[in-house]
């Protein structure tokens, strides 16, 4: 590899992560006047925002968390980036955000963004299947789980020549499992909770 596309590598990296790591679900948190990483699951996603202060502020950190992801990946090439590694760097800058000692999300939606720019026909059969697992279990960690370890399937099914975009799938996944490592450890005991609206919906009486 050349030192120009070093640079441009570490240049793509940092930028993605510079986007990446504005934390969202903090700032709603204290906009509230509470530190969210000291309720719920701690998380500063949108599932520990929605359960702690609302759906009110939950939608939007998962817009802007989705659009952090997407609008740096999406303006790389214009300005002589590499898309894929602006795409990492904004999930890893949001996981590891360095403004909050390097504990951020779990990078689900940040990840949808950055798919939805570099495989779009992937992304919208992952999301099926993220849904169809949401409304049979009501557990968004496992929605989460399957839909990260599909996307590399189908993006090697979909975009059969791409070893580049199927490497990027596999590291997110490897990166989405690793951050719901708590959450599996739930799963497997059955003390994870399930989202609110699924209880309500199906939840026996």
């Amino acid at each position: 590899m050349t030192e120009p596309m070093v640079r441009t590598a570490l240049l793509s990296l940092l930028a993605g992560a510079t986007c990446g790591s504005i934390p969202f679900g903090y700032v709603a948190g204290r906009l509230n006047g509470i530190d969210i990483r000291r309720h719920g699951s701690g998380n500063i996603g949108f599932t520990n925002v929605q359960r702690t202060i609302g759906w009110l502020w939950a939608i939007p950190v998962l817009l802007l968390d989705v659009a952090k992801g997407l609008l740096p990946t999406a303006f790389a090439q214009p300005l002589v980036l590499t898309p894929a590694l602006v795409g990492l760097g904004a999930i890893l800058g949001h996981v590891f955000c360095p403004w909050l000692g390097f504990k951020g999300g779990k990078g689900v939606a940040t990840t949808v963004g950055v798919a939805a720019f570099l495989c779009p026909k992937g992304l919208l059969a992952g999301l099926g299947i993220y849904v169809t697992v949401l409304a049979v279990t009501g557990f968004i960690s496992l929605s989460s789980l399957v839909f990260a370890c599909a996307l590399p399937i189908l993006t090697a099914l979909i975009y059969r020549h791409s070893a580049p975009l199927l490497a990027f799938t596999l590291g997110v996944a490897v990166v989405i499992v690793i951050r719901h490592w708590s959450n599996i450890g739930r799963l497997a005991n059955g003390t994870e909770p399930r989202l609110g609206l699924w209880l309500k919906l199906f939840r026996k009486t």
